[in-house]
This record gives C-alpha cells, sequence and structure tokens, in this order.
C-alpha cells in the first residue's frame, strides 16, 4: 500500500491512503490519523490500511479525491531517529577523491545518528538560498517496526515496514571541515527532504529482493537530466545489513529511519540560487512509486527555472484519472468518521 501525510495545520499532519497510480487517495481517519499511530499497531492497523487502500484501487472507496502531493508533508513527519547509513563504497570513495576525510577500508556499514529536526515535504524549498556548497545526496530509506538489540540481517528485514525516498542536503565545505576536526556531522547536515509518498515493499515484486531495490535514481537539475543511478548495483550492504548494524547495541523503536546513503557514480550537484532539482526513483517500466521530490531554490514567489522543458519527465501531479468522485477540499477532512472505509464490504 502507498501512505502520505497531508498537511492540516498540526505537527504531525493527517494520514492518507494514496492509490498505486498516486492519482486519488482518501484519509484515513476511521482507522488512524497519523502514520505513526500505524506504525505501533501495525499488526491491527495495516491490514484495515490494506483493505481501504484495495478499495481505492478499485474505485470503491468513499470520500475520495484527487491526490496533490503540494497538499504533502515529509510522510512521517516526526520520526522517532534518522539513522544515516552509507552503504555504497563507491559514493564514499568519491568524496575521498573530492578531498573528505573518509574511510578508505570498511569492514561493514557506517551508520550515525542524523537530525530530524528539519523535515521538509516533496515541494518545500529549503532556506539555504545562497550556500555555498549545497548538495543533494538522494538515497532510500526504510521506516522499521520495534526491533530488538542484536538482530541479525534477516530479523531487520522482517522489521522493514515501509520504503521512502530522502535527499539528505548537505553542505559540503562545512562537511569538510567537521570531518577534518573528528566531529561528526551537524551543521553541515541542515534538512532531509522527502518524497510525497511511503509504500510497503511489496508495492516493489520482482524490485525488491533481500533488502535491496533495483530501482533508477533519475535526477534534473535546471530540467536537465543527470546520468541515471542504480540503486541496487554497487550497494555493498543491504538495508538488512544497515537495520542490524544500527540495532547491534540497541532496539530500534517503530518509527525509526534508516537510509542507506547516496547510490555511487554521480556527478557533483553543487546547487546555486535560482536553481531547480527534480529527484525520482523510478521502475524498469518508468513508473514512480514514491512520486517525485520537485523543488527549486529561487524565491518562493518566483518560476523554476527550466532551461530544457523537453527533457523534463511527466508532471509532478499525475492528471486525475476516471474514478472515485472528488471531495471539494482534500486538505480539509470530513468530520464524519470513516471507520467503515477499512472494510472493504462495507465499501460501494
Amino acid at each position: 500500500m502507498k501512505l502520505a501525510t497531508y498537511r492540516d495545520g498540526s505537527r504531525d499532519g493527517q494520514l492518507v491512503v494514496v492509490s498505486r497510480d498516486l492519482s486519488h487517495a482518501c484519509f484515513a481517519t476511521g482507522i488512524a490519523t497519523r502514520l505513526q499511530q500505524v506504525l505501533d499497531d501495525w499488526n491491527f492497523m495495516a491490514p484495515q490500511l490494506e483493505a481501504l487502500y484495495q478499495s481505492l484501487n478499485q474505485g470503491r472507496a468513499r470520500h475520495a479525491f484527487a491526490f496533490d502531493s503540494k497538499q504533502c508533508l515529509a510522510p512521517l513527519p516526526r520520526p522517532t531517529a534518522w539513522l544515516a547509513g552509507e552503504a555504497y563504497l563507491a559514493h564514499g570513495a568519491a568524496l575521498r577523491e573530492r578531498g573528505l576525510h573518509w574511510p578508505e577500508r570498511l569492514s561493514g556499514p557506517l551508520i550515525r545518528v542524523g537530525g530530524a529536526e528539519a523535515l521538509l515535504g516533496p515541494h518545500e524549498t529549503p532556506a539555504l538560498r545562497g550556500a555555498a556548497g549545497l548538495e543533494p545526496e538522494p538515497q532510500l530509506a526504510v521506516v522499521v517496526g520495534d526491533l530488538g538489540a542484536d538482530a541479525v540481517p534477516s530479523q531487520a528485514l522482517e522489521a522493514v515496514r515501509l520504503l521512502m525516498v530522502v535527499n539528505a542536503w548537505v553542505l559540503r565545505p562545512v562537511q569538510q571541515e567537521e570531518l577534518a576536526q573528528g566531529w561528526p556531522p551537524l551543521h553541515s547536515r541542515p534538512a532531509l527532504q522527502f518524497a510525497p509518498v511511503a509504500i510497503t515493499p511489496d508495492e516493489l515484486p520482482g524490485t525488491w529482493y533481500l533488502g535491496r531495490a533495483a530501482l533508477q535514481l533519475l535526477m534534473q537539475r535546471n530540467g536537465r537530466k543527470q546520468p541515471l543511478l542504480d540503486a541496487k548495483e554497487g550497494m555493498t550492504w543491504s538495508f538488512g545489513d544497515l537495520v542490524s548494524e544500527a540495532a547491534r547495541r540497541r532496539p530500534l523503536r517503530a518509527g525509526t529511519v534508516v537510509g542507506a546513503g547516496m547510490p555511487g557514480g554521480g556527478a557533483v550537484l553543487a546547487l546555486k540560487e535560482g536553481d531547480s532539482l527534480r529527484i525520482d526513483f523510478k521502475l524498469a517500466d518508468g513508473g514512480s512509486p514514491f512520486g517525485p521530490i520537485d523543488m527549486d531554490l529561487a524565491e518562493p514567489q518566483s518560476a523554476p527555472i527550466n532551461t530544457d522543458d523537453e527533457e523534463r519527465t511527466e508532471p509532478t501531479d499525475p492528471a486525475p484519472t476516471e474514478g472515485p468522485s472528488t471531495r471539494s477540499d482534500p486538505a480539509a477532512p470530513e468530520a464524519a468518521s470513516d471507520a467503515d472505509e477499512g472494510d472493504p464490504d462495507a465499501t460501494t
């Protein structure tokens, strides 16, 4: 299933279920209002959400409306923890070639505790205009349920509940200073930005296997496509390895997000004020299971700079398809309970 969080003026937003093609959504009010509630009681709530998801895909969900990614916060606005992993040796080697202090030999994945205070939705603009050396580090991440300490990789994979796309913004000159001083990254990691939708692993049949996802990372800077990066190729350590390493000495609580780091082989993208950036992890057939991150570093009232429009991919927000009726105000959930939506027999 696919889940997102709509803005409602609160810190945690409102949980919505999103159709497989990202065209429609419905509020999960009768089941849960926040994604963290679902993660805390996954075995009870996830089947109800799955039933609502199937009804939505079949055009039978009540109170469905056109999905608008511009209404989205990060899928999990307040995670329990953000643990930044480095699963790609090639990415670390590229940073070392640029003069950053990076280990040459690793017997296991690097894991660091990151800051999860500044989380951005897919179209928000980071408050970093004009900052020198601002670079994106897009990556896949998993959200786990409760996991005990000393979990082996197979147990760690069983704890994976959702997959997400995260762009970990980094100020590269500041990072170089912090690494050279031996201090963990703090000021060099100002924000995390998320694609609109989190998905369960079963949404990637034939693509998600043993903790790796065969997806292609496509980035566009100012409308120009960058070379494709393979999220599976070169992933030295799987998500099972990453989560197991994170839980080596302590348990993980439901809602912990573990990133894999940026796939290796990408060109340096140091963004400047006025640049636009689009990030999308795609299936082999071109499908976008998470939806894209699409933002710019221009002033809020300015339009993104697209110097090569013919190179752009499909629009950020898929056009509504024939299906469920559209709500007049999707940003404000109805007061009436939709508890019966979780029961496919109760829908019409």
